[in-house]
């Protein structure tokens, strides 16, 4: 079945969403978005009543994007918590690949330069991250609840650190226009958090192994 031509938000939305990432928010004009997504200035403006609010728009559609490809991959199936978790690590270090407007995120390049100029962009960026960081804080909760961790941290503070390795580690790849720092961050990442669950889970064990010992 063929699919369906995009409409001229849809191109305005995937035009900002590489443009962006690409120029950053001040370096696009309007002008540039509109050839981006072949379409005319009146066009634009019959959608978007400012470059800011196509930003905040696109920040969403972004947002929504994620989503499906996030949940559509296979380690998202897998039973265990802590396997989900290092899945999705898994996937955002083999994301790492192309051009650097290809991988790295539309929502930490625009509200590193529009966090104090446009509210309603860092408040649509803010929105649409910790969207993200509630995926990773169910399957955290679920990993300490299954493990009977305890810690003096929460799902939510580790949630939030892995999506601040994620962003940092896209501005090293900027700084250096190269993936192989993001890459090497992933892996420590990686590491952190089967440290965590692995050794966690194995004192779990043991310490089972000792209560029915016991009994």
């Amino acid at each position: 079945m063929p699919t369906a031509p995009l409409t001229a938000k849809e191109k305005l939305l995937g035009a900002a969403i590489y443009t962006i990432r690409e120029r950053g928010y001040a370096g696009t004009s309007v002008d540039e978005l509109c050839s981006a997504a072949g379409v005319t200035k009146g066009a634009f403006f019959h959608h978007f009543e400012s470059k800011e609010r196509l930003a905040v728009a696109a920040a969403e559609h972004f947002q929504a994007n994620a989503e499906v490809l996030f949940n559509n991959e296979p380690h998202r199936k897998l039973a265990d918590p802590v396997d989900r978790l290092l899945g999705y690590v898994e996937q955002r270090k083999n994301m790492l690949r192309g051009e650097l407007p290809e991988y790295t995120c539309l929502l930490g390049t625009m509200v590193q330069e529009a966090y104090e100029t446009n509210p309603a962009i860092r408040e649509a960026c803010n929105r649409a991250m910790f969207q993200h960081v509630g995926w990773l804080e169910a399957d955290i909760a679920a990993a300490i609840e299954k493990y009977g961790i305890k810690a003096d941290w929460s799902a939510k503070s580790l949630a939030v650190y892995m999506m601040t390795v994620i962003q940092g580690s896209f501005i090293v790849a900027k700084a250096q226009y190269s993936p192989a720092a993001a890459v090497e961050s992933m892996e420590h990442l990686r590491r952190y958090l089967k440290m965590i669950f692995g050794r966690s889970a194995k004192n779990t064990r043991r310490a089972v192994t000792r209560k029915k010992a016991r009994a």
